[in-house]
C-alpha cells in the first residue's frame, strides 16, 4: 500500500494538529516527517514520523495501584498522565512486562491500524538520535537500526513551522541519497552505500503501521 505525496502530508499535518489540541500521554517536544516524504517522493511506500517526548514528571503515582486494579497496566501516573488515561483507557497499551509503554500509546492513539506510517519515539532530539543510532549501528553492524537522517522539524516546544510543510508540499527540500547523508555523518564511502542497501531493504519489507521506541 502506497500513499499519494500529499495525502501524506496531509496525514503528518492531522499527527500535529492531534499533538496541538490533545492530551498525549506523555509531553511531546518536537514533531518530525524523514525519509521518502521529506525527498519529494510521489507516491511513498510509507510515512515515517519522529516523536521527540519527555520524561512524565509531577504525574500522579498515587494512581497507579488504581488503573493496575481496573485495566492490568502498571506504571500509569508514572510513565504516561492519568488524566491521559482518564480520558482515552481505549489507547493504554502495555509492553510484555504489563508496564504502560508510551511509544505504543501514541501510536494508538496518533495512527489509524494498519495505516502505511512508522512511528519513531525518543526522548532525544531527531539529531542526537541519528547520531546515536549510527554508532549503534557501526557497533553492532546492524543496519536496519539506522535512523534516516533526512528529516523535516514539522512542530517543536509548540509552535508549528508552516514554512516546513509549504517547503514539503512544493517538494522544496533538496537531500542527498541516503549514502551520501551517511557518508557525510562519518561513514566512509563503501560502508555508507552498504548500510544504505541493507537500511533500504529493510525498510520495504515494512508493512502496515509500525512503532518503534527508544532511549537515549
Amino acid at each position: 500500500m502506497s500513499l499519494p505525496r500529499e495525502t501524506a502530508i496531509d496525514r503528518a499535518e492531522e499527527i500535529v494538529e492531534t499533538v496541538e489540541r490533545e492530551t498525549m500521554p506523555v509531553p511531546v517536544r518536537e514533531v518530525w516527517i524523514y525519509g521518502d516524504v521529506a525527498l519529494g517522493l510521489d507516491p511513498i511506500d510509507r510515512l515515517d514520523v519522529y516523536l521527540t517526548k519527555d520524561v512524565l514528571m509531577g504525574g500522579n503515582a498515587d494512581r497507579e495501584d488504581e488503573f493496575l486494579e481496573t485495566h492490568g497496566v502498571a506504571g500509569v501516573g508514572k510513565t504516561v498522565r492519568a488524566e491521559w488515561a482518564d480520558e482515552y483507557p481505549e489507547h493504554l497499551r502495555a509492553n510484555a512486562n504489563g508496564h504502560v509503554a508510551p511509544e505504543q500509546c501514541l501510536a494508538t492513539h496518533l495512527l489509524e491500524e494498519g495505516e502505511p506510517i512508522h512511528l519513531e519515539v525518543c526522548n532525544a532530539s531527531f539529531g542526537d538520535n541519528v547520531t546515536q543510532r549510527l554508532t549503534g549501528a557501526e557497533a553492532t553492524g546492524d543496519y536496519t537500526r539506522l535512523l534516516d537522517p533526512r528529516g523535516v522539524c514539522l512542530w517543536a516546544d509548540g509552535v508549528r513551522s508552516e514554512e516546513a510543510f509549504r517547503k514539503l508540499r512544493e517538494s522544496e527540500f533538496a537531500f542527498p541519497t541516503l549514502a551520501g547523508a551517511l557518508e557525510s555523518l562519518g561513514l566512509d564511502a563503501e560502508t555508507a552505500e552498504t548500510a544504505a542497501e541493507e537500511f533500504s531493504a529493510w525498510h520495504e519489507r515494512q508493512d502496515g503501521t509500525t512503532v518503534r521506541g527508544d532511549v537515549v
